[in-house]
């Protein structure tokens, strides 16, 4: 697939900016589904076995496109699994901010009650952006991993892994990549887990969730939440063996294949085009929301740098036009995220010119009738 064919391939109505919240399933994900569904109901065993090898494949395209080996990649049915998987195998200070999305500050806050090994060392940064400095500035002796956003949910702001890394040393960093994997270039390599999910960005539906767990991920996490499909060999009965020394110790039970297939199909799109190109067409399409809200004087919260920012582009408008902004967008046909007083723009690659013509109208609507 080509990048003309791949955004092409966005036929959705136009109106939808919430793609940091779902991504609506792409053509060939639906086809997949389709086809894979008819095997199952086969009740042959060639077909059941033919969507099992699914699983391989999303392993290796996943590693392909972390820069990694298909042997550190275990799929998990969300970020959240992939995230908790991480977590409570820690001991000692982890580091995160309050501002995180609850799959990070739930997890390490459930994990540290629940262990008591855990020490969780929170920051309260300026914006939600965790910055290389201010994690700098927040390190102590204790400190044994760092946990961040790739890209933060409520202001859009992409962390620098590779700075991060460098301040950080040998400790372990956990990364979050929800809200940036398959929309966003990253330096992957600088972290020791990377966990996500495929319902947005991907495009593949819910239950195509993964966790990449670097070397010194493997040595210092413990598989506490390891279960029967986390071992060597098949399916272990009459003992229990310990768990495997590979990735697929921080799983708990066999994939959905069906969701498996669903992530290959999507990943497959996604290395087809490459990252390159749809992070760049990405930034285009920020770009045109933000030239809009500046054009009609609404703050945004956001980076202004292309390489701080994602796909999320977040509007700060003032406690009184909240409301009035929301419902002008609702009446152009808009679907955004609103929350906390703050309006979560997402565009995705395929946006196209009548979406952005619509948001621009809504922004004009809202701007005539906003009283200063």
């Amino acid at each position: 697939m080509d990048l003309e064919a791949y955004l092409a391939s966005f036929d959705g109505e136009p109106g939808y900016l919430d793609w940091a919240a779902f991504g609506p399933l792409s053509p060939s994900v639906r086809s997949e589904v389709h086809a894979d569904a008819e095997l199952l109901g086969s009740g042959r065993r060639a077909g059941i076995d033919l969507i099992g090898e699914h699983v391989l494949e999303a392993r290796e395209l996943l590693a392909e496109l972390l820069g990694a080996d298909a042997e550190q990649v275990a799929l998990q049915p969300s970020t959240t699994a992939g995230l908790m998987q991480a977590i409570y195998g820690l001991a000692g200070g982890l580091m995160l901010s309050r501002g995180e999305f609850p799959s990070l500050t739930v997890t390490a806050t459930r994990a540290a009650a629940a262990l008591g090994s855990i020490d969780l060392q929170w920051l309260e940064p300026e914006n939600g952006f965790v910055t290389p400095e201010l994690v700098r500035e927040a390190l102590t002796g204790d400190t044994r991993a760092v946990a961040v956003s790739l890209v933060d949910f409520r202001t859009g702001y992409r962390a620098d892994l590779t700075a991060l890394r460098d301040v950080i040393g040998d400790r372990l960093l956990i990364v979050d990549a929800m809200q940036g994997f398959g929309a966003v270039e990253a330096d992957y390599a600088a972290a020791d887990v990377v966990c996500g999910n495929g319902y947005k960005w991907l495009r593949a539906g819910r239950g195509t969730g993964f966790a990449w767990f670097g070397e010194r991920a493997l040595e210092r996490i413990a598989p506490v939440l390891s279960g029967w499909a986390g071992v060597d060999g098949d399916l272990p009965v009459d003992l229990v063996p310990q768990p495997t020394a590979s990735a697929q110790a921080f799983t708990v039970s066999r994939p959905d294949h069906l969701a498996v297939a669903r992530l290959a199909t999507a990943l497959r799109d996604v290395r087809d085009v490459g990252i390159d190109y749809i992070d760049a067409e990405l930034s285009e399409r920020s770009r045109d929301v933000i030239f809009f809200a500046d054009r009609y004087e609404v703050p945004v919260l956001t980076p202004r740098e292309p390489e701080r920012r994602g796909g999320i582009v977040t509007l700060a408008p003032a406690v009184q036009d909240v409301g009035p902004l929301a419902a002008s967008l609702a009446n152009h046909g808009i679907t955004v995220t609103v929350r906390s007083g703050l309006v979560r723009v997402a565009p995705h690659v395929g946006t196209g010119a009548d979406t952005l013509r619509l948001f621009g109208d809504a922004l004009a609507a809202f701007s005539s009738a906003r009283v200063w």
